[in-house]
């Protein structure tokens, strides 16, 4: 399972979660961080990634197209950096389970 983080979520997680998600990307490494949702969305898809994004947009968008791509939402409102990397770490065997579930759309993390 691969991670693609939105341009929302912020560039101080680069160091910080290569140790439990190796290889994650975030949408300014593939040059989309000015991209429209729809071609963040079809990014993922095309590839094969998972969507990680603190706002909901890809959460909504997931209800219309269903997967893929899968969206972890990690639903903090106004948080740190620090925060939301604890968040995935916390989280990070619900994660990986989520990305071996078959048809699964969507996972919120709070």
């Amino acid at each position: 399972m691969k991670l693609l983080f939105d341009d929302n979520l912020f560039p101080g997680l680069d160091g910080g979660l290569s140790d439990v998600f190796p290889g994650f990307l975030q949408v300014r490494h593939v040059g989309l961080s000015r991209a429209s949702d729809t071609a963040i969305w079809n990014y993922a898809k095309e590839h094969g990634l998972t969507i990680v994004s603190n706002d909901s947009d890809f959460h909504q968008v997931s209800f219309l197209r269903g997967p893929p791509p899968n969206v972890v939402w990690i639903r903090r409102g106004n948080c740190t950096t620090a925060d939301i990397e604890a968040t995935l770490r916390s989280n990070r065997t619900g994660v990986l389970e989520f990305g071996a579930e078959a048809g699964a759309a969507f996972l919120v993390l709070s």
